[in-house]
């Protein structure tokens, strides 16, 4: 046996609509002259308390004290459909937002007599989305100050460095003029121990020349062999310095080798923290562009 489908009527649909959507009707003066169960517990209100309501009761005075009020109606009484979402006051004065599409509604002649409005309570999901838009924009301007005050740490650090590398600068410029002096020094010792070898060896020609001449070259031989000690003296006191100098030498190219490695590692940390500055930066960028966005996205819901 067939089963012929039940036919869907006008009615179920109006039933349909009824049980899901909260419709409301305003007459031309913008009173409520139909409102269903389901509209009325969403604002809040019984049927009966919305019978005859002002539409401008059921919004907050920012909206219906603005000019943008008047020019809404004017659109809608001219026969201009409005869809949109929208926040609504309810009996308690709490925001209710409702996914609402608002239809002027026409006799035979096309005049408008009336405005019909049905709409979906959006209510918690806004909220949601409200909360979670604050909680970022909040969480952008957190990340725009700590990369603003990373970028000044930054600054103070790479100003410590530059200083450290100038002071470093300084110093390997000083140690090699110490050692151009070190190198110097031996030049003139290195002389200095080529006279004292010349007059050893003088001092000895000497002495030798005395032994020959006698006891007429005593006294000369005397003054020979003073010559020879004071040389030998001579000799060994260059030697010390010599060796000092060699010492110091050896000093400052140890410290030159550590300054002028203190120096490379100086300018390491520069690149390394000008990178770190430019890392800020672009954070600091992409999180008040994060803001902006919140910002835009707050607008819109």
């Amino acid at each position: 046996m067939n089963h012929q489908p039940n036919e869907v009527s006008e009615q179920l649909v109006m039933e349909a609509l009824e049980q899901n959507l909260a419709m409301i009707r305003f007459d031309l003066n913008r009173r409520v002259t139909y409102v269903n169960s389901l509209f009325a517990q969403t604002m809040g209100y019984t049927v009966d308390q919305m019978l005859g309501m002002q539409h401008q009761n059921l919004c907050f005075p920012e909206f219906r004290n603005n000019l943008r009020y008047e020019q809404f109606w004017r659109s809608l009484l001219s026969g201009v459909s409005f869809q949109d979402k929208i926040m609504r006051m309810s009996a308690t004065g709490s925001k209710v937002w409702l996914e609402a599409t608002y239809m002027p509604i026409k006799d035979e002649r096309g005049a408008v007599v009336g405005v019909s409005k049905v709409a979906t309570n959006i209510t918690q999901r806004q909220e949601t989305v409200t909360s979670f838009a604050s909680n970022l924009q909040e969480m952008s301007e957190r990340l725009d100050q700590r990369a603003e005050l990373g970028i000044n740490r930054s600054q103070h650090l790479i100003t410590s460095i530059d200083h450290v590398a100038s002071l470093s600068t300084q110093n390997t410029e000083t140690l090699v003029g110490l050692q151009d002096k070190a190198n110097a020094i031996q030049s003139i010792i290195k002389t200095i121990q080529g006279f004292a070898s010349q007059t050893n060896l003088l001092a000895l020609n000497a002495a030798i020349e005395a032994a020959r001449a006698g006891q007429y070259g005593r006294g000369f031989d005397v003054v020979a062999k003073e010559v020879r000690t004071l040389s030998k003296r001579i000799e060994e006191s260059v030697i010390e310095i010599r060796d000092s100098i060699q010492s110091m030498t050896n000093e400052v190219h140890t410290i030159s080798e550590g300054t002028h490695q203190a120096k490379e590692y100086s300018l390491e940390n520069q690149k390394q923290v000008h990178v770190t500055i430019t890392d800020f930066e672009t954070f600091s960028k992409d999180a008040r562009e994060l803001k902006g966005e919140t910002k835009t996205l707050r607008d819109i819901i």
